[in-house]
């Protein structure tokens, strides 16, 4: 009897430890997340490395590799050591359709919550009901950005109302904003955060879009299938970081300054910004999947797919959650 209570006490240790013991294998590695340091996909990524978040589940990262988005940050995942990374769900389809052999494994961010529309201080744009005549400039063709302009304007009534441009990223942005352009354009934190002396809300994207999944984590099918502890490992340290957040946002933003090299009080806004708009910015893992339609949708709109049903159990695997995270 003695001997099956202890058998059974190892069992549940081993249980709890199997993300360390079985990513201790890994070498040091770098992980792809998409925008980091120009966007706030990263924070959980940031605070789990510096909390030692990696390391105690046996993943020794060592930093981030990044790229301005799309599906240069899928390919940059694919050809790492790791082949794993967190990158914007339109590139994750988009790379499924062409038969790029990816899962995906959780969610990451899903809302909108950091992406705003912003005008000067001297303009008078209070809500997309006020965009009538006026012009609006999002990045570039079939991004996000685009994709929010035309739900918001077409929920608003305003299709056809509204010159729709495309300004670039944030520092061509800013230059059409200055020389009147364009009377709104889009802004994602910190960069908010950093200029809202010259800058004030025109409206928010969670006001045309309560909801929506940005960012998902995928991995390299096959080497899922090979190594699935160490994704475990990888999304269970992310989760921990997500916690972190939302119970220490103090602190969170100092590691957020000290990640990106900006300042304090710029990374206390933006991560304010985010978790006051919608506290479940930051998704644990667990998939929203009314939220992922909703992406769906929009890439509908802008002729990025093709219309009809969209099967999301091929092409996404859960098993890498725990229990509670996992679709009832």
């Amino acid at each position: 009897m003695k001997l099956n209570r202890a058998l059974a006490r190892l069992a549940v240790l081993t249980t709890l430890l199997s993300p360390v013991l079985a990513a201790t294998h890994v070498q040091a590695a770098t992980l792809t997340v998409t925008h980091w340091i120009d966007g706030m996909y990263g924070v959980p990524f940031a605070v789990a490395l510096d909390k030692g978040y990696f390391k105690q589940n046996g993943v020794d990262v060592t930093g981030f590799i990044t790229s301005e988005g799309g599906g240069t940050s899928v390919r940059n995942a694919m050809a790492s050591e790791i082949p794993y990374g967190e990158v914007a769900l339109p590139a994750a389809i988009a790379a499924i359709k062409q038969g790029v052999p990816i899962t995906i494994v959780h969610s990451g961010v899903q809302s909108v919550a950091d992406l705003l529309w912003v005008q000067l201080k001297a303009s008078n744009v209070n809500g997309i009901a006020d965009m009538k005549g006026k012009s609006i400039g999002y990045s570039s063709p079939k991004s996000m950005t685009e994709m929010i302009t035309i739900v918001g304007l077409e929920r608003a009534g305003l299709t056809g109302q509204v010159q729709r441009k495309p300004v670039g990223a944030s520092g061509t942005m800013m230059i059409a904003l200055q020389q009147h352009a364009v009377d709104v354009a889009y802004m994602t934190e910190p960069a908010y955060s950093a200029r809202k002396d010259q800058l004030k809300i025109a409206f928010r994207s969670t006001d045309i879009v309560p909801a929506e999944t940005q960012t998902v984590g995928v991995v390299r099918t096959d080497y899922l299938k090979a190594h699935p502890e160490t994704i475990k490992a990888i999304i269970d340290a992310r989760a921990k970081g997500v916690q972190y957040i939302a119970a220490h946002r103090e602190e969170s933003a100092q590691i957020l300054a000290r990640a990106y090299k900006i300042d304090l009080a710029v990374a206390k806004s933006a991560i304010d910004n985010c978790l006051d708009t919608d506290p479940h910015y930051w998704s644990t893992g667990r998939f929203n999947y009314t939220s992922m339609d909703e992406v769906v949708k929009g890439l509908v709109l802008i002729k990025a797919v093709e219309p009809g049903p969209f099967d999301w159990h091929a092409i996404v695997d859960e098993s890498m959650l725990p229990a509670s995270d996992r679709s009832k």
